[in-house]
């Protein structure tokens, strides 16, 4: 079910990209992994919205849905251009789906996300953009393909200097590479090596996305990252819970401005690396439970207040960012790339879209 608030948003992205970049994508076959996830979420329904103006051939969806198994896929998948299928990129060789071999287009995206789930699966998390990546690179070093996206992540910056904020893309990063985080982040780090080296080899057309603190439909109220616990704590009326001294800033990209990005580097043709997300507000933590507080209130007439916490796990906040924003020009100058939305318009969107949803849009 796509509801009014999720159709506008797909139709903002649709609208951001250029027609030579929508004619980029027309009459091509489209793989994506993790299409279980939250960026799976949007990507799927963008695709399945304008699959007939874009007349693509086929969208193939994979995931090993080893967190679940959303049910709004059934929908997708009585479509007969959409390939929805079990799927461990990990392990299962890409040959096994015929159709794979003619994909234009790959979207590498399986990955735990969230920190606290994937500090419970760190092996599967580094599998995934290790040899999950490498599976895929394998497998289209020598198919012609016009594109294929890394999702790597603002966290291969680690905790930045004071100097390096905001962050650009020639910033090495402070990172350790035995912390609770380092699963994610050094996996990702050796992902971006690997594609840069198969770029190379190979001349293949690789871009990767480096996202920075993204939040919006498709999020799953259980996911465990911040966004989405003070959207579930406004759904269930109940406080917002905070648990740190709420000092730590970040910017937050709206889904449907990170998207935009994420296709124009795909849609970019040849080996790159880009931060994408907003340069402004860079707001505290304690701000942006303000701003869901009173969001929520306007739109699900929440009651609830802000109380601070202590978290029972102890590795909670070990080596947790300070600061986190994002230096955007370069996707600016070279892709075009330049977000709109706000944080308190987001926020906003981001609930009326939980207002609209079904349970089976919100958790699974």
């Amino acid at each position: 079910m796509i509801t009014r608030q999720l159709e506008s948003d797909l139709s903002y992205t649709y609208h951001q990209l250029t027609k030579e970049e929508l004619a980029k994508l027309k009459n091509s076959t489209i793989l994506m992994t993790g299409c279980a996830g939250f960026l799976g979420f949007y990507f799927v329904h963008f695709f399945y919205q304008y699959c007939t103006e874009l007349n693509l051939k086929k969208v193939i969806c994979l995931d090993n849905f080893m967190l679940g198994y959303p049910k709004w896929l059934d929908n997708i998948k009585k479509d007969e251009r959409f390939i929805v299928q079990e799927f461990d990129i990990i392990k299962d060789p890409i040959h096994q789906i015929a159709e794979a071999k003619d994909a234009d287009y790959i979207i590498h995206m399986a990955s735990i996300a969230s920190p606290i789930n994937y500090r419970k699966y760190p092996i599967e998390t580094a599998d995934a953009n290790i040899w999950g990546l490498r599976n895929l690179l394998d497998f289209y070093k020598d198919k012609p393909i016009r594109g294929l996206l890394f999702y790597s992540s603002s966290e291969i910056y680690g905790d930045p200097i004071p100097e390096a904020v905001p962050t650009s893309e020639n910033y090495h990063g402070n990172v350790s590479p035995i912390g609770p985080r380092a699963c994610y982040d050094e996996a990702k780090r050796f992902g971006e090596t690997m594609c840069r080296l198969f770029a190379e080899q190979y001349q293949m057309p690789i871009g990767i996305t480096r996202l920075f603190n993204i939040y919006g439909p498709g999020m799953k109220l259980n996911d465990k990252r911040v966004p989405a616990d003070f959207a579930k704590n406004i759904c269930h009326d109940s406080d917002l819970i905070i648990l740190s001294d709420g000092t730590p800033s970040r910017t937050f990209c709206y889904i449907a401005d990170s998207i935009v990005g994420d296709f124009k580097i795909l849609l970019y043709g040849k080996f790159d690396f880009f931060n994408i997300g907003i340069e402004k507000p860079e707001i505290a933590i304690s701000r942006l439970a303000e701003i869901y507080q009173t969001a929520g209130k306007e739109i699900l007439g929440y009651q609830g207040n802000v109380i601070y916490q202590v978290s029972e796990d102890k590795d909670y906040l070990t080596d947790n960012p300070k600061r986190r924003c994002p230096n955007i020009q370069k996707a600016r100058n070279l892709l075009g790339y330049q977000p709109q939305i706000i944080i308190e318009e987001g926020i906003r969107q981001f609930l009326q879209f939980i207002k609209e949803s079904p349970e089976e849009n919100l958790l699974w």
